[in-house]
């Protein structure tokens, strides 16, 4: 028996390379919004890379942190490299989230049976963040502790416990080197893998019931006399190949970004982020990243701090439900016009909030906020009613494909 034999009859990498790569059949209508998906593959890869190479210099401590994050930056052979990529590669990775998941909303992959892929993923998403806010105090800047403490004391509204429990979070009475150690163990450590796991799942799940594709319909309903679907192709080379373009592209923006505008305009790296933690000299505003704002955005849309949180809860869970809210029988909103405008609403209203959470909390931007919050609530408490009875039109019989 020669090695190869003896490796493939007592290993499981081929059986999942078959069942998983070369004889999993995809719809062959996908368009560039799949991309994203294999994107964050690759982007968790390198935040995992540059991330291990960060920490080998990085100090956690009140005193160490914010000086050895610039050592990093200035002192570390092509600390700044590393650096870069991984303050610029979380902004990208929600980037792509944010197309993962509106791709699914409209093509309807959140529908059965893939409730669970559409959980499992808004999940990981939520992990995304835990792991961002961790990292974004870490440099211990100004904003950083100042967030920091902001962020924690949200736990103080927990009725009977939320003092307790936000001591626990930062370790002690208010943020110090105690709460850094904490959040670099999570950040490194627990919520990584979660977040490791949680892919993996989502995968797993995905495979198990297979991809959705734009027009909404499950190919395995109509299979060739060989038993595959005849509107799928095989994942592996076809859209291993596509992936691998993608790749090439995505690090050329990945890279244009890192050496051209490695701030972004101050978007991926916030101005106040310079200056280190300081508890005497609070900061006049205290924004999050933008990919946290629309939530912030809510959050003080309600003078009341309690209501606000609440609102903030809600609007975090809501797409948890989003699989029973939708009861039209038509999946994609190709089909479904009403739903593909309150779709466009929805999305466009996500940004706004994301603009206003950035902004300082002034009586003008008061409405504007209060708005946007009403809008996001409403696409969830309205889509049960008309998407049961909104006219729609008939998707095909098989999906709309048309040869490059």
């Amino acid at each position: 028996m020669s090695f190869k034999d003896w490796f493939v009859k007592r290993s499981p990498l081929p059986e999942m390379w078959r069942e998983h790569m070369a004889e999993y059949y995809a719809p062959k209508n996908f368009n560039i919004f799949y991309y994203a998906g294999s994107l964050l593959l690759l982007m968790v890869v390198l935040q995992f890379l540059s991330g291990f190479l960060v920490l080998a210099h990085y100090i956690p401590t009140a005193r160490g942190a914010y000086d050895s994050v610039y050592g990093i930056m200035y002192d570390v052979h092509y600390g700044w490299l590393m650096q870069y990529m991984h303050v610029d590669g979380v902004s990208l990775i929600f980037v792509l989230l944010y197309v993962h998941m509106a791709r699914g909303m409209l093509y309807g992959s959140y529908r059965s049976p893939r409730e669970i892929v559409w959980i499992v993923g808004y999940t990981t998403y939520l992990a995304f963040m835990a792991e961002a806010f961790f990292g974004y105090v870490l440099p211990y800047s100004n904003l950083s502790y100042w967030a920091g403490t902001v962020i924690t004391s949200l736990f103080k509204s927990i009725p009977f416990i939320g003092g307790w429990v936000t001591t626990l979070v930062r370790g002690g009475p208010g943020m110090s080197g105690d709460t850094l150690n904490r959040f670099m163990a999570l950040h490194v450590t627990l919520v990584f893998m979660i977040i490791v796991g949680l892919i993996v799942l989502h995968i797993l799940y995905l495979h198990k019931v297979g991809s959705n594709n734009p027009d909404g319909i499950e190919i395995k309903a109509s299979k060739g006399p060989d038993g595959h679907p005849v509107d799928g192709i095989p994942f592996h080379p076809y859209y291993s190949v596509k992936d691998l373009f993608g790749f090439g592209v995505w690090l050329i923006i990945f890279g244009a970004i890192i050496f051209y505008a490695p701030t972004f305009h101050h978007i991926f790296l916030e101005r106040t982020m310079s200056t280190p933690a300081n508890p005497l000299k609070s900061l006049p505003d205290v924004t999050p990243p933008w990919y946290l704002s629309p939530f912030y955005a809510m959050l003080r849309s309600i003078p009341n701090k309690n209501a606000g949180i609440i609102l903030m809860v809600v609007a975090v869970l809501f797409p948890f439900v989003l699989p029973w809210l939708d009861r039209n029988p038509v999946k994609s909103t190709r089909y479904r016009p009403i739903t593909r405008i309150m779709l466009l609403i929805f999305f466009i209203n996500f940004f706004v909030l994301a603009y206003l959470g950035e902004q300082p909390p002034l009586p003008k931007y008061f409405f504007a906020e209060r708005l946007g919050a009403f809008i996001y609530v409403a696409f969830f408490v309205l889509l049960p009613f008309v998407s049961k009875f909104e006219p729609t039109r008939a998707p095909p019989a098989r999906v709309r494909f048309r040869a490059h």
